[in-house]
């Protein structure tokens, strides 16, 4: 059960291993570049499933956009949704969204959810923090503890060039939801003190770079256009200013152009979109030639990106299983140094990827 508490209400507006011993009820074997590899469906019947973390037990916690919280255990779905989640209402691709455990989880039981909340003006992204009780075992923390929230533009795209809003924006918290005081804005006159970049469109993917500790993220272009960002303080991603995107249906330019001043260059970019989704550098020991990469997902062409990594440099791209599994909404790595996938559908399934013996 959850014992909710508040932790910020961010308005936009107009807004240990795991132990999955169980059979897997089915699995694949595809070659990739540099590994072979198995992907396992390790359980189905999740409703449109957004994000996961896994508890220091090995269970796993999985959000659905309509609502609820899930847990899977030896491979197993549980049958009921956790209690205490207050009523989220499932609107387009809003809903119950991202999912993070606090740093020092196991002493303080805190996990934060990202869900779409109602507050003056509309409905927007909120944050709320809770404490995981009885059990028996588009969000993340940075290696200082400082809590890092996506929030889109929500079609409001010069909202995105505010700093009085929060639209388009990267917001950096306290584990309490206060701002810390070393945020770039918090001495600027008339700025949201929350906010740590701006020009951002629709961020939906976060990771920590393994060695820096510098914060990743990718966001979807308008038609082309997506990019992946290394997140500094009190830069400007340029949207709707610049952009690699056209407008939808009818292909005319946005804004200036691709370049301006004063305004960040992605550091990779896809065009045409993927329509990324979640994101994970991998760091295991079970994939030993990809140790270093980072993967993302890809909702509009159904596959995982396999990016390589050269310090903090991409220097290629793999496609993996396009079409085979549906729109592909979240990877992690697991603690058994595996990688989970979760698809977004309406009989969802949780996916894991092992090597296959000799290939690696």
């Amino acid at each position: 059960m959850l014992n909710r508490h508040d932790m910020a209400r961010l308005s936009i507006g107009t807004l240990c291993f795991l132990a999955f011993h169980a059979s897997m009820l089915q699995a694949e074997v595809i070659q990739s570049e540099q590994h072979g590899l198995r992907v396992e469906v390790v359980t189905e019947g999740l409703r449109h499933p957004w994000g996961m973390a896994f508890l220091p037990s090995g269970d796993l916690l999985v959000t659905e956009r309509e609502g609820r919280l899930r847990r899977v255990r030896d491979g197993k779905l549980a049958p009921q949704p956790i209690a205490g989640l207050p009523g989220i209402q499932e609107q387009g691709q809003g809903g119950l969204m991202g999912i993070a455990l606090h740093p020092d989880f196991e002493i303080n039981r805190w996990l934060y959810l990202a869900y779409r909340g109602k507050g003056r003006g509309g409905y927007g992204t909120e944050v709320l923090r809770a404490k995981l009780e009885n059990e028996q075992r588009r969000l993340v923390f940075g290696r200082d503890g400082t809590l890092y929230v996506s929030l889109g533009d929500r079609g409001q795209d010069l909202s995105a060039q505010k700093l009085n809003d929060h639209r388009g924006s990267l917001i950096r918290i306290r584990d309490d939801g206060t701002v810390p005081p070393d945020n770039p804005f918090v001495d600027t006159p008339g700025a949201k003190p929350e906010i740590y970049t701006y020009g951002n469109r629709n961020m939906q993917g976060m990771a920590v770079h393994p060695v820096s500790g510098a914060i990743w993220t990718h966001e979807h272009g308008p038609q082309g256009g997506d990019e992946i960002n290394i997140m500094k303080p009190g830069v400007n991603y340029g949207w709707p200013v610049i952009t690699y995107g056209v407008n939808y249906g009818t292909g005319t330019s946005i804004g200036e152009g691709t370049h301006k001043d004063g305004m960040a260059q992605p550091l990779y970019k896809w065009v045409p979109s993927i329509a990324p989704s979640g994101m994970t550098f991998y760091t295991g020991n079970a994939f030993p030639n990809w140790r270093g990469d980072l993967f993302v997902g890809s909702l509009k062409f159904e596959l995982l990106v396999r990016l390589e990594m050269d310090g903090e440099r991409i220097t290629g791209e793999e496609r993996l299983f396009a079409g085979r599994y549906g729109r592909i909404r979240d990877v992690v790595q697991g603690p058994d140094g595996y990688l989970y996938v979760l698809t977004d559908e309406p009989d969802g399934q949780l996916l894991r990827l092992t090597p296959v013996d000799g290939t690696n």
